[in-house]
């Protein structure tokens, strides 16, 4: 989180960051959001309600582009509920690019018809509450949602989350074996859901639908934690 976002000074830890949002938010929707509270920074993850979220967006630029789909699924260590799940289309305030159309084949009829993301807020952030949000990536669902909330509400959406991109670069691409294949000039390995998900014997998925690559990262998520991590490991170890 930024200091821009949190304010000047020592940033807060997430728990007292939702404490003072609580209070200070002017929108009930959002006010709700972060009543609803957070785990405590040592709840183990076994413990935490999760929600695997992904966005497919029209660009990587949160300022520049827009969501088009968004896609979440609640789980926890020993189970998916993708019938629990939400799926949504959204009609985007800039036009769809080409470029985008053929990554999330999403079509300019469907956005025509599909409401603005102002239409369906509420619904996200009751989704989003009390939830521990996982994404594949963090760069994308948690700033384009702030930007998003920004743009309708004048107020910031922030939330800790856990990046399944970047626990699978703890353990792929940082110790010293790795860093010597690096500067011998061997490829990195890649760390994208679908080649991470390989590793750990999960079947392929059709990708770019954002409730399908939720659900592909709910389950990426399970195999992390057991394969190098603990049901008891806190969630502060784990969250950005």
């Amino acid at each position: 989180m930024s200091d821009d976002a949190r304010g000047q000074g020592e940033a807060p830890s997430w728990p007292e960051y939702f404490a003072r949002q609580t209070q200070a938010c002017r929108t009930p929707a959002l006010k709700r959001f972060y009543a609803a509270g957070l785990p405590a920074a040592d709840t183990p993850i076994a413990n935490a309600s999760l929600l695997a979220l992904d966005f497919e967006t029209t660009g990587l630029d949160p300022h520049r582009h827009a969501i088009v789909s968004i896609g979440m699924v609640p789980f926890n260590l020993r189970s998916i509920r993708p019938a629990a799940g939400r799926y949504w289309v959204i009609k985007p305030q800039r036009p769809l690019r080409e470029e985008s159309i053929a990554f999330h084949r999403i079509t300019h009829s469907e956005v025509e018809h599909a409401p603005p993301f102002e239409a369906v807020l509420d619904d996200i952030l009751a989704s989003l509450a009390g939830h521990l949000v996982v994404v594949h990536y963090r760069n994308i669902e948690r700033p384009f949602l702030d930007a998003a909330v920004m743009a309708a509400l004048g107020e910031h959406c922030l939330f800790p989350l856990i990046d399944t991109m970047a626990l699978e670069a703890r353990h792929e691409r940082i110790d010293r074996w790795r860093r010597l294949k690096r500067f011998l000039g061997v490829q990195p390995t890649s760390i994208r859901l679908a080649d991470s998900r390989e590793r750990y014997g999960l079947p392929a998925y059709s990708s770019h639908h954002a409730k399908v690559d939720a659900m592909a990262t709910a389950e990426l998520f399970q195999a992390q934690i057991a394969r190098h991590y603990s049901p008891d490991t806190p969630v502060s170890e784990l969250w950005l």
